[in-house]
């Protein structure tokens, strides 16, 4: 058992680590309506062959409001249904194929594990069908034995009189597997042996059916209640299925034999036949199921903490991809953030507002705290199972973001005590030197906007002339200190007054600047279109 659960776990490592992103956009994509929910559902749990998995996806854009509880639902329909096909596909006699799948699963994994990290996972969901065929031959030979024991029999004798206590412990144990998909190969292994009556077996499948929806539903519980109305909804349909199946199970089992009497091929159609029923009675339904769960979890009246990830998803972590997505997301969160600062910075200044100088330093701890949720998310991710490119991006979103996080200290640090300073001493700047100020204030809020679009395109023109604004500041600084030295020569009072503040904050504008322009050198880089240095060369 704990070899066809192992060999079921790579299968689903091996198929998100090379196509999550892929299954992800399928989910997203198939959202549309209804049906085309449903079947997307249906898809992507054959192939990554566990509802569980597809429940945990969908939760995760529930809750960053990309999907509604009702399309959510639908999907979560499907995926019930493709869990079937796939208990379908393996419940025949495979085992001579395990031989096949293990070699080759090997031979992928091993021949290309550092040079095309696709088709080493491709490997290991070969590998981990080969150990699920060889865990399901090894448990149907191993269980004839236990025909013949009295204990077992006995065991049986009670679950047959007390269907609730057979439902309810099949429904535990496939909790406890996290994978209803294993449950049911485990009983049809039994009822293939004969150790097990095709009726109990029955009865057992509806707890399995019933236990699947157990490890989402915990997964979630510490969520938002928009990723906890969908598992909810699950639950629901799949408990009324059950209460509402149980009395027809003799006419089912009827219906069942006349398809095919063999035990095995009983148990997983009446699996297959109970979530069709369930897809067919509740799709037309999902919009009723998701507002009564509305009605079970209200969002309540909280409010949001800026400071908290919106898009970071623990469960994206075994999909590189789609976790760096999430990530540049949250980034340019960040990034909104770091210009609010800025901008509010410059009206303190303006209207000469303390009060507005210390919601900006409030904000430069959210900024704190949103980057150090970026950063421990980040070494979460494996970079061994990264592709080259996404290796590269890693490398961009890690640097982009504490660049972000060292302008809000420079803002907290050296703008914030300055605009202190000319709050608290009611200084003034000249007409011309509060117009110089504006400018380039102007110029750096640009920087931020433009950084943040090569952050997202990584477009080579957008980048050379990220660069270009790097050299244009300079410059500018060089002329504005003459233009105010000039004024302090002709004895303008409120430049004479406020010349360390105003040189400070054109100084440490030029540094923000000069943070924001640092995310186009890799870009440029790769494509070779930066100097190694600006010297000239000298004969020694």
């Amino acid at each position: 058992m704990c070899l066809l659960l192992w060999g079921l776990h790579e299968v689903r490592f091996g198929i998100t680590r090379a196509f999550g992103g892929g299954l992800r956009q399928v989910i997203a994509a198939g959202t549309k309506n209804r049906v085309l929910a449903f079947l997307s559902g249906i898809g992507v749990t054959a192939v990554v062959q566990s509802s569980t998995a597809t429940a945990l996806i969908l939760s995760s854009f529930c809750a960053q409001g990309l999907i509604g509880t009702a399309m959510g639902i639908a999907v979560m329909l499907g995926a019930d249904v493709g869990t079937t096909l796939v208990a379908q596909v393996l419940s025949f006699d495979l085992s001579f194929l395990a031989p096949l799948l293990l070699i080759s699963g090997f031979v992928l994994f091993s021949g290309f594990e550092k040079r095309n990290g696709r088709l080493s996972h491709v490997g290991k969901v070969l590998a981990g069908l080969g150990l699920m065929m060889l865990a399901l031959g090894w448990i149907k030979s191993t269980a004839v034995p236990l025909k013949d024991s009295e204990i077992l029999v006995l065991i049986l004798e009670s679950l047959e009189n007390d269907p609730v206590m057979a439902i309810g412990i099949m429904a535990i144990l496939t909790w406890l597997a996290h994978s209803s998909l294993a449950s049911v190969l485990l009983l049809v292994s039994f009822v293939v042996s004969g150790i097990l009556p095709v009726h109990v077996g029955m009865m057992m499948v509806l707890g399995a059916n019933l236990g699947a929806v157990a490890a989402p539903i915990v997964a979630t519980i510490k969520d938002d209640v928009l990723a906890r109305r969908v598992p909810l909804g699950n639950l629901m349909i799949r408990l009324t299925g059950v209460i509402l199946t149980y009395p027809l199970m003799d006419t089912m089992y009827k219906w069942l034999v006349m398809v095919d009497d063999d035990p095995a091929r009983i148990l997983v159609n009446f699996h297959t036949l109970f979530n069709v029923m369930l897809a067919l009675t509740f799709l037309p339904l999902t919009g009723l199921v998701a507002r009564f769960c509305a009605r079970i979890l209200p969002e309540g009246d909280k409010s949001a903490d800026e400071g908290y990830p919106r898009y970071l998803d623990d469960r994206a972590i075994d999909t590189p991809a789609v976790a760096l997505s999430a990530t540049t997301r949250e980034t340019l969160r960040l990034a909104d953030m770091v210009e609010a600062m800025l901008e509010e910075m410059m009206l303190a200044m303006r209207d000469n507002d303390e009060r507005l100088v210390t919601k900006v330093r409030e904000r430069d701890d959210v900024v704190d705290r949103l980057h150090r949720a970026i950063k421990m998310y980040m070494a979460k991710i494996s970079q061994e199972a990264m592709a080259p490119d996404e290796a590269t991006r890693y490398l961009q979103i890690l640097t982009f973001s504490t660049n972000l996080e060292n302008v809000g200290d420079m803002i907290d640090k050296g703008l914030i005590p300055m605009a202190i300073k000319k709050v608290r001493d009611h200084k003034r700047f000249s007409d011309q030197g509060w117009r110089e100020i504006r400018d380039v204030h102007k110029f750096v809020v640009e920087t931020v906007r433009l950084a943040q679009n090569v952050f997202v395109s990584e477009d080579v023109n957008l980048a050379r002339r990220l660069v270009e604004r790097k050299d244009e500041l300079r410059l500018k600084e060089a002329w504005l200190t003459t233009t105010h030295l000039g004024r302090i020569r002709e004895g303008v009072p409120e430049t004479i007054a406020t010349s360390s503040l105003h040189l400070d904050i054109i100084r440490d504008y030029r540094r923000i600047n000069n943070y924001m322009c640092t995310v186009a050198y890799p870009i440029l880089e790769q494509r070779g279109l930066l100097r190694e240095t600006r010297l000239i060369a000298t004969d020694k």
